[in-house]
């Protein structure tokens, strides 16, 4: 009887193995958002403008976020670095309106 033979294995190994690029999602890369929450106090129509003049939305937009504030009990307003997104608490706390801030994920 013939003995099999198994296939020749190679005889050069590559000297590194490629990884691919893959960027992974962790706290520190991701954004943080600017959180604002529904009050008893202020009326959506000053809700509609702090949105305005303090974030800079058209009034379209600041309805429609003034509408989700209103009808969820919150809405994410603005979103980026750290430090802008206190900024921008900070902006929201000065003209009366309940905002928070948390990192994404």
């Amino acid at each position: 009887m013939e003995a099999m033979s198994n296939p020749a294995a190679p005889s050069v190994l590559p000297d590194t193995i490629e990884e691919p690029d893959i960027e992974v999602a962790t706290s520190e890369n991701l954004p943080w958002m600017c959180i604002v929450w529904d009050d008893p106090v202020n009326l959506m129509s000053y809700v509609t403008y702090v949105f305005q003049t303090i974030l800079g939305y058209d009034r379209k937009k600041a309805i429609e976020l003034m509408m989700q504030v209103h009808t969820e009990g919150k809405a994410a307003v603005s979103s980026g670095e750290k430090d802008k997104v206190e900024g921008d608490v900070k902006k929201l706390h000065t003209a009366g309106l309940w905002a928070t801030m948390q990192q994404a994920g």
